[in-house]
């Protein structure tokens, strides 16, 4: 039966003015080495590790045998006196007083220095518990923290849209569907025609929430499902939603800058909290910079992955390319009034070639304008009878954007592949765990 300890600490809670404190911790065993008479184990909780120690002769033989016994990854309690020893990692160590197990590990940890990428990923219910991958999960918890409280400051109310829809947003080849009821329906690939109906009553409104991509990409910037953070503004022009976004993006940084100095050292990774205003630049100037770099760009298309890494790496901070073509963007993107062949929109690309953070643009606010864009794009204009209506009851201009949140982490901790910014993720290949 497991032992009444009262009050346990963390180890974040543990410092050198606790000298000759007796303390409680429950955590796992994250290394274990035996030197002569003298056990020493690191113990990790959510909030980091530090050193224990046990003297074979200084403790009943209980704790110690108890001590011996343990495996990596066991779940433990442990009471010590916290001394002073510059030679632990943390510059401290509890001298061990009590030791129980509380569920005893398998002796042979499957998780190697040396294991494979996919291996880790088949494992990634035991490769979470690592300190590097607890790091990206606590600053993801941390930006997403920061976007709300962004947008409560800034006067936005948080909304609650379906993931389940009816028609498409960003296209039909991209949709998950699945049967419903005897009707076909389709996975949220984003919740903007819902922001554009709650925004006549609330006027700003941001949400986060899961969205769906079935592409079958198979890079390290693709996921099929991701968190989205979404954002509408009414009487808003694509000039109003880019200052959104900017104040968003250098808010995220400075409180990931301000707030996770561990997390970052653990890692290994220093932020650089941006200067605002954001660099702007037209897709005419972005397309000259790629022709530039090598990468010939046919006027009207996406960038695409090199070109855009090409012109990311002209610049030291996040900058936006504005003034896509209507060819190259969504029905819903408000055409230009002074050069119809582009949209008021824009991307805001990270630098250094990490990618876009961000699309967004000012919306079509026009009856006509919206049906015969959704007609040119061949979709059935009854599937929107509903976003259609928005229109015919005084549904004034209005701009908004999307981010996905694990594309931004990638670019904040430069990580390597946008897995490793998913609790879980999903690709094309995985769904297992």
């Amino acid at each position: 039966m497991l032992k009444t300890f009262g009050k346990t600490h963390y180890v974040s809670e543990l410092g050198p003015s606790m000298k000759d404190q007796s303390v409680t911790l429950t955590g796992w065993v994250h290394r274990k080495r035996e030197h002569g008479g003298v056990i020493f184990i690191i113990v990790r909780d959510s909030t980091g590790i530090v050193q224990v120690a046990g003297h074979r002769g200084q403790m009943p033989d209980v704790v110690f045998d108890a001590m011996q016994q343990v495996t990596v990854e066991s779940s433990i309690v442990v009471t010590g006196t916290i001394t002073i020893d510059k030679r632990a990692p943390t510059g401290i160590e509890l001298k061990v007083t009590d030791f129980q197990i509380i569920n005893l590990a398998d002796s042979e940890w499957p998780l190697e220095k040396d294991a494979g990428e996919a291996f880790l990923y088949d494992k990634r219910h035991l490769y979470l518990r690592s300190p590097s991958q607890t790091s990206i999960m606590q600053i993801k918890a941390g930006i997403s923290r920061a976007a709300h409280q962004f947008f409560d400051g800034e006067g936005f109310t948080e909304i609650f849209p379906p993931v389940m829809v009816g028609a498409s947003v960003e296209g039909g080849a991209t949709l998950f569907p699945f049967k419903y009821f005897g009707s076909t329906a389709y996975l949220s690939q984003s919740a903007q025609l819902y922001e554009e109906a709650a925004i006549c009553g609330l006027e700003k409104v941001y949400l986060l929430s899961p969205s769906f991509r079935a592409e079958k990409h198979r890079t390290r910037r693709h996921l099929t499902e991701y968190w989205h953070l979404e954002s509408e503004i009414l009487f808003g022009t694509h000039d109003d939603i880019m200052g959104v976004e900017e104040r968003l993006v250098h808010a995220m940084v400075s409180y990931v800058e301000k707030h996770y100095q561990s997390q970052l050292k653990i890692l290994d990774v220093k932020v650089r909290v941006p200067k605002l205003p954001f660099k702007r630049i037209t897709y005419d100037e972005a397309v000259e910079i790629a022709g530039q770099q090598g990468f010939t760009v046919r006027w009207g298309e996406d960038l695409g992955t090199e070109a855009e890494r090409a012109v990311s790496k002209q610049f030291k901070d996040p900058f936006f390319i504005m003034g896509y073509p209507t060819a190259a963007r969504s029905f819903y993107h408000m055409p230009d009034p002074a050069r119809p062949e582009v949209t008021l929109s824009s991307d805001l690309v990270a630098p250094e070639g990490y990618g876009e953070l961000t699309s967004g643009g000012q919306r079509i606010h026009d009856l006509d304008l919206l049906l015969e864009r959704i007609k040119n794009e061949k979709l059935d204009p009854s599937a929107y009878d509903w976003y259609l209506e928005l229109r015919k009851f005084g549904l004034p201009p209005h701009s908004g954007f999307g981010m996905g949140l694990e594309r931004f982490l990638v670019w904040l901790l430069r990580l390597k592949h946008i897995r490793e910014a998913c609790l879980f993720p999903r690709t094309p290949s995985r769904i297992q765990p």
